[in-house]
Formats: structure tokens, C-alpha cells, sequence
């Protein structure tokens, strides 16, 4: 599939799943599932490589984009999080070095890094997603820009708030808006009707999963699991560990997928 498909996957009659792998094999596993696109995971990226989430350098998050986009045929957008850097500049590019790995598209969102200040303002987070959306239109190919507002994630609890920044992203020309720990069905549909523009929502975060018909009544585009795979992934790792360290039994370690399953979904990408 080409950036041109991954853009026309938004409009379609039924939301589209874009599923989050964190390295090479899990993005291979869900491109045999029959998935139309992936999107990396910045959190899954980072706990995989044993780091927290943000302090990955950019030079390594560029080469994980390159791993996921050569793993499979199918686009790939990237969670880079805020960008190398804070400046509208900073953001222009990372836009423009993302997209020479590959990538169909990215997210850019509104979160500082700063746990004392976590939003930009208003003024420069449009600023900065004005500069990515010129930066992608320059391209040589198409590429679809998320912006994301990450304020319920931080404290807010007022949907206006958050509804007047993806309508100010919207302006400034991102083709995709996101706006992860929406609370409930009627804030998702409330976003969706304020704006014009392809809705993205996280599921897996605890205490909002709904229905794919759900989301698809609401009005949503696109769905994410974000970082949801990864964690229910080390979770079963954890879970295994721990009752061979606390119990010295064995069970949950019988419980993985068998070889012969697992290879059923790499044979087909396996080089010869």
C-alpha cells in the first residue's frame, strides 16, 4: 500500500484499526492478520529498548521507524511524540527526517516533556503544527499529519478546552485529529462532530474500551491500541516470572503460543 492508500483508509465508510507494534516481529505478526496499516508505539519503542518513555534519542527513534516501515508492506505512521525539539523549526524537521525513512505519516502532540508545564500554549503548539503541516506538503510523497492534544492526559477534565485546540490544529491543516483519554462515547462523538477533520481514538487505556461499532456510530476514523499490545505482551512476561520466582511452578510458561502458530504468521515475510 502506498502513503496515497494510508490517507484514503481515513475516509472510508467504517473506522480502520491501525495496530502498534514495537519491533519487527510484532509488526509482521499483524500485518499477516490482514491490518491495512501500522503505527509504531513511542511508549512500546521505549520499554522495549529497556528506557522510559521521551528520553529516546532521536537518531534511535528514526531507526526504529526504518525497522518497523521495512518489516512489512504496509504503512507505517510514527508516534514521535513532540518532536525533536520545541520550536515550530524543531518540528519541520523531524517531519521531514521521518519521512525519509519511510513513513506514510507521523503524530505531532502538544505535550512539552515538562511534568511542571506539560501543554505548550496555544500560540505555539498551532505554530508548530502549522510548520509540520508545510514541512509534510513539501514532500516528494504523500504523508499524513496527526496533531494530538494530550491535555486529559494532564490533569484537564474540560472537554471545551480540548475540543477548541484540535479545532485550532485543524485550521492550521493537520489531516488527522487525536485527542488520547477521551472519558466516555458522548465526549468521542461530541469531538467528532466539532471538527471536519478524521478523528483518531486510543483503545486500551483503562476504563475506555468500546466497540468497534461503537466508535464507528461516534463518528471516529481511525483506532490505536497505542502502547496496549506491548504491555499486555510484557504482562504475560511479568505474570510467568513471577510465579516462577514466587511459587517455583511453571504453568503460565506453557501458556505462550506454540512455534508452529507463531511461524505461520513470519513464514510469509521470512527472506530466502
Amino acid at each position: 500500500m502506498t502513503a496515497q492508500s494510508f490517507r484514503a483508509l481515513h475516509h472510508g465508510d467504517r473506522p480502520f484499526v491501525l495496530p502498534n507494534p514495537w519491533d519487527a516481529g510484532s509488526a509482521r505478526i499483524l500485518a499477516s492478520m490482514g491490518f491495512s496499516a501500522l503505527a509504531t508505539t513511542s511508549a512500546g519503542m521505549a520499554f522495549s529498548m529497556g528506557r522510559i518513555e521521551g528520553t529516546v534519542p532521536s537518531a534511535h527513534v528514526l531507526d526504529h521507524c526504518r525497522t518497523i516501515v521495512s518489516a512489512t508492506p504496509l504503512p507505517v505512521s510514527a508516534d514521535l511524540e513532540r518532536g525533536f525539539g520545541d520550536s515550530p523549526e524543531s518540528v519541520a524537521d523531524t517531519i521531514r527526517a521521518a519521512a525519509a525513512t519511510g513513513l506514510a505519516g507521523a503524530s505531532i502532540e502538544d505535550h512539552t516533556g515538562d511534568r511542571d508545564a506539560p501543554i505548550y500554549d496555544e500560540t505555539l503548539a498551532v505554530e508548530r503544527i502549522i510548520a509540520g503541516v508545510e514541512a509534510a506538503r513539501t514532500l516528494p510523497q504523500d504523508f499524513v499529519l496527526t496533531a494530538r492534544c494530550e491535555s486529559l492526559l494532564w490533569s484537564e477534565t474540560r472537554l471545551d478546552p480540548v475540543i477548541a485546540r484540535l479545532q485550532a490544529f485543524e485550521a492550521a491543516g493537520a489531516d488527522v485529529l487525536y485527542a488520547p483519554g477521551l472519558p466516555d462515547l458522548d465526549a468521542i462523538r461530541t469531538v467528532c462532530a466539532a471538527v471536519t477533520r478524521p478523528v483518531n481514538v486510543v483503545m486500551g487505556l483503562p476504563g475506555r474500551t468500546f466497540t468497534l461499532d461503537q466508535l464507528a456510530e461516534a463518528g471516529v476514523a481511525r483506532i490505536s491500541v497505542g502502547s496496549a499490545f506491548f504491555r499486555v505482551a510484557y504482562g504475560a512476561l511479568i505474570g510467568a516470572a513471577r510465579e516462577i520466582r514466587d511459587t517455583g511452578h511453571f504453568d503460565k510458561t506453557a501458556q505462550g503460543i506454540g512455534f508452529a502458530d507463531l511461524e505461520s504468521h513470519l513464514a510469509p515475510f521470512t527472506e530466502t
